[in-house]
């Protein structure tokens, strides 16, 4: 299985391996298939301070593989968009079912991958700050 890792000794900071293992999910994760994942300014600033090896990736979109043992989550075939601590630059992934929410199919899974951190910030900051439209003042 493919992914990308931090390698300080190549341009960027990222190598694509290509001996990534199978996921071995726990009882309460579902493996997604990822088939689009977005990239954030923090994660470009923790590229340079993990060390080698580190897996990035925190926002993914794709399709559930493999349900949880446990039930939970969403279905095998479900589209989804989901939220990781790091490893999402990869292939397939482990992702706990509390992390991960079904995807309607007129959202792209390019759409769905910018959704959990810059989506939610933006969320956040109109609940925070309120709406701009017909405001005097930034």
């Amino acid at each position: 299985m493919h992914g990308l890792i931090t390698d300080s000794a190549v341009s960027g900071g990222l190598r694509l391996a290509e001996d990534f293992a199978e996921p071995e999910p726990a009882p309460d994760e579902c493996v997604v298939e990822v088939r689009a994942f977005s990239i954030n300014y923090g994660e470009t600033i923790l590229l340079k301070q993990r060390p080698d090896g580190g897996r990035p990736g925190q926002d993914v979109a794709g399709v559930v593989v493999r349900q949880a043992a446990d039930d939970s989550g969403p279905a095998e075939g479900t589209r989804v968009v989901a939220y990781l601590e790091s490893e999402g630059w990869a292939e397939r992934v482990p992702v706990p079912t509390r992390a991960v929410a079904p995807l309607e199919d007129r959202v792209r899974f390019e759409q769905a991958a910018t959704l959990p951190v810059a989506g939610l910030t933006a969320l956040r900051s109109l609940r925070e700050g309120g709406g701009v439209l017909g405001g005097t003042s930034w």
